[in-house]
């Protein structure tokens, strides 16, 4: 599905994040992206949503060249991304209602749309009912993020791309959102993506997991975690220690 060839890239009078780094990822895969900050996590979901361009090198997505972000693919950021103004109803159709008017390759008037009854599923499929009428100010942090993956699924994207979604919530919130998220993309084959600092949360959620070192990146290191989804094998407690020893051995002074 995905296949980044020989990307480098780096900001502008600073050293490269990325030089030469190759990596494939294959259509409902679960990843999650590691690593010390500054290292690059975020820049490379950037990077996959075609919000950000290598400067050498390419992104391919079913064999199309990212140049621009494009419909199927969902971002969904650390603050949610929600329409202080709008209710949650509003919120979980916005996508919809874009789509609607700039058409699916974001420059033309579809000729068929979305049905509105897609946005009115997701909100119940979520657990929003009863609060489709509050404003995200009047929302927990679970509800917030229960939103935004509402508005994002209304679009039945193929590729889903999480920047630490749920490091501000509490354990029981966030662990649940853990679980619903890998069942939702289990359920519709969403390839995953998520960019996180915790390395349980990357053994709990990628069936692959990405460990960036500091910049620059020239190797994807890829720890393969088969038993994804389970927090308490004595597997998941053997990976997190070698993530660990890992993280640690490359930020000793």
């Amino acid at each position: 599905m995905i296949n980044i060839n020989n990307l480098s890239f780096g900001y502008p009078n600073t050293p490269e994040l990325f030089r030469n780094i190759s990596l494939h990822i294959s259509r409902g895969e679960t990843w999650a992206i590691l690593g010390p900050s500054g290292c690059g996590k975020t820049t490379l979901l950037y990077l996959l949503a075609g919000l950000k361009f290598p400067t050498s090198g390419e992104v391919t997505i079913h064999g199309e060249k990212i140049l621009r972000p494009r419909p199927h693919s969902g971002l969904i950021l650390q603050d949610y991304g929600l329409l202080p103004w709008s209710t949650v109803r509003e919120n979980v159709a916005l996508g919809v209602n874009v789509r609607k008017f700039y058409g699916a390759d974001g420059k033309h008037t579809p000729d068929d749309f979305i049905p509105k009854d897609n946005v009115e599923s997701w909100i119940q499929r979520l657990g929003l009912s009863e609060v489709v009428d509050k404003f995200p100010a009047q929302l927990s942090g679970g509800q917030r993020q229960r939103t935004a993956i509402a508005r994002t699924l209304a679009l039945e994207p193929d590729l889903l791309l999480m920047d630490e979604p749920f490091s501000s919530l509490d354990a029981i919130t966030r662990e649940n959102l853990q679980n619903l998220t890998l069942s939702l993309c289990e359920e519709q084959n969403i390839t995953l993506i998520i960019v996180t600092h915790a390395i349980e949360e990357a053994a709990m959620l990628g069936k692959k997991i990405l460990l960036l070192d500091t910049a620059p990146n020239s190797t994807a290191r890829i720890f393969e975690n088969p038993n994804a989804g389970s927090r308490n094998s004595a597997e998941f407690h053997a990976l997190c220690e070698t993530l660990w020893g890992e993280m640690q051995k490359r930020n000793a002074p």
